[in-house]
């Protein structure tokens, strides 16, 4: 049984994030999303949230699993035994930091390999801080993130999200 760890924020998790993942199962019975708790980075979620907002999306979905970790991801490969690790790239500035990063993994163990998916045209251009900036100037983000990901906004921004729902629900 071939195995794949998805690493990255998920803040939040995206229709691109999904998109890389049903490519990622094509290849490997099993994908475990990791959810990285990066204290250098400010999420705008908290790791449990963004998990929880994973565990929704995927729902249904065979052979794959959400965990979390605060460490290294190539020590947390090391620690499940799974040395592939699924990226995606939307463009040429992720094409050039997954290369970066790839190295970087590479250097820290040689059994790590990067296995990279390329977005659908429709989320080549999605980013969280996009969904941010459009849900916060009152815009519909439900094209461009799993329905648990708008309900999560709509908690955190309820001013925003009461005017929210009056125009897109």
């Amino acid at each position: 049984m071939s195995k794949a760890i998805y690493p990255g924020s998920f803040d939040p998790i995206t229709n691109g994030h999904l998109d890389v993942l049903n490519k990622a199962l094509k290849v490997f019975d099993e994908v475990i999303i990791l959810v990285a708790d990066n204290p250098k980075k400010k999420s705008r979620f908290s790791v449990s949230n963004r998990v929880s907002m994973i565990k929704d999306a995927i729902k249904g979905m065979k052979g794959v699993s959400v965990d979390s970790t605060s460490g290294l991801t190539v020590e947390y490969a090391k620690k499940v035994k799974v040395m592939n690790l699924v990226r995606g790239l939307r463009n040429a500035t992720d094409y050039a930091y997954e290369v970066s990063l790839s190295k970087a993994y590479h250097e820290l163990d040689k059994n790590i390999t990067m296995t990279f998916f390329l977005s659908s045209e429709e989320n080549a251009d999605v980013s969280s801080s996009k969904i941010e900036e459009l849900f916060l100037k009152g815009k519909d983000i439900k094209k461009f993130v799993p329905k648990s990901v708008v309900e999560m906004y709509k908690k955190r921004w309820p001013l925003v999200s009461s005017f929210y729902i009056q125009f897109f629900t």
